[in-house]
């Protein structure tokens, strides 16, 4: 690891990550709440005006009562998203320390950045452009199990996307000039996912009397949680990472 004094252990680095991942998520379950929780509530209104405006059909009622209310998903909201930062985190904090010997940089601030970063561009961002999600007033049940997967593969391909970006800005060498080197990470970025965009199936599920600004209200508040969510893990994972080479350098020298 091209740092200056003593290594980190894993432990010491794992636990910075989930801390991070953790203070990060909530934030983001803050931003969903404020942000994204109005543009749900509107959503959900539609979808029961749309099943109330419904015949009901051999006596039965349309709909039925959520296994948990909308309190209890406004509270879960923020368990739900402190968790998966964690996980997040933690998972940040295990590509740090795997890739640490590949690293041409002895910044570990900005190495956590970059790897934030791309988690952000290939796992967030890829997916987004390609599969948006919806408010929950929209979506065929009949196709739920085929969205689930074409999206988590969609993941995989984005941080393939990014990997093979990376190998495309080091394979010229480190004597090309900076032009070239970011134009053949560009070329393998966007052959992957160009490629990925084309084979991948494409839903189209959203009713044409649905609200556009309120569709995309809700995408643009989903995809600012995401954001929120990895640039809280990075900085803060960069934070707590120099912090800890600070003091370490800092006992080396007294």
């Amino acid at each position: 690891m091209p740092l200056t004094g003593t290594a980190p252990t894993f432990v010491s680095v794992l636990l910075r990550g989930l801390l991070a991942g953790l203070v990060a998520g909530l934030l983001a379950g803050t931003f969903a709440y404020v942000v994204g929780e109005p543009h749900v509530e509107a959503a959900i209104a539609i979808e029961e005006a749309a099943t109330h405006a419904e015949p009901v059909a051999d006596g039965h009622q349309h709909g039925e009562d959520a296994l948990v209310g909308r309190n209890g998903q406004r509270g879960g909201l923020f368990l739900a998203t402190g968790l998966f930062g964690a996980a997040m985190g933690g998972l940040l904090a295990s590509a740090y320390v795997l890739l640490s010997r590949r690293r041409r940089t002895a910044d570990d601030g900005r190495s956590g950045l970059l790897l934030a970063g791309g988690a952000l561009l290939g796992a967030v961002i890829v997916p987004f452009l390609k599969y948006p999600p919806n408010p929950p007033a929209i979506g065929d049940p009949a196709t739920i199990n085929q969205r689930t997967v074409t999206y988590l593969l969609m993941v995989v391909l984005g941080l393939v996307a990014v990997w093979s970006g990376s190998l495309g800005y080091r394979s010229v060498g480190e004597r090309a000039p900076v032009w070239l080197r970011v134009s053949a990470a560009v070329g393998g970025f966007l052959l992957v996912t160009v490629v990925s965009y084309v084979v991948l199936p494409s839903f189209q599920e959203v009713p044409g009397d649905f609200p556009a600004t309120l569709l995309w209200s809700f995408r643009l508040a989903s995809l600012g949680t995401q954001v929120v969510l990895w640039t809280g893990i990075g900085l803060l994972f960069a934070a707590l990472t120099h912090r800890q080479r600070v003091v370490a350098d800092a006992r080396l020298a007294g």
